[in-house]
């Protein structure tokens, strides 16, 4: 990742996310994922440094050095092969003490291999919403 693209997110999310360098080429946030970013930041102040760590960490683990993970799992079934779609059932949230990676935040996002590029879709709480919004993944992934 260059200092253009850390720049980049960090404007358009209005957070200060430093991510290490050459974790990912390239980290979008779509725009309805940075309005429930930012609502939950309000919420959860500790989230911006969860974000950090989570992607500077296991996201890393799982598509850069090929580490299984038991909270990252692919989505099937929405007729799209590329790309590969995945959910986080495991975040960790600081400020939801005592639940550790069980804090019932998910988060769905796109991984692009050949650009190595993460695209956020959607975050919500699991209290809140059962699954991920299909309908909105496929608008955005659709051939």
């Amino acid at each position: 990742m260059n200092q253009y693209s850390i720049e980049l997110m960090n404007i358009r999310l209005g957070i200060m996310i430093e991510i290490e360098q050459n974790v990912f080429e390239e980290i979008y946030f779509h725009p309805e994922f940075e309005k429930e970013f930012n609502r939950f930041k309000k919420k959860w102040r500790t989230l911006e440094e969860d974000m950090k760590t989570f992607i500077n960490t296991p996201l890393k683990l799982y598509h850069e050095q090929s580490k299984l993970l038991k909270g990252i799992k692919q989505i099937n079934g929405l007729g799209i092969e590329h790309p590969k779609i995945y959910k986080v059932t495991r975040f960790a949230c600081k400020a939801l003490k005592g639940t550790g990676s069980n804090s019932g935040i998910r988060i769905t996002y796109a991984y692009i291999e050949e650009n190595d590029r993460i695209e956020f879709i959607e975050m919500y709480y699991k209290g809140d919403k059962d699954n991920e919004d299909r309908g909105r993944i496929i608008s955005h992934y659709e051939k």
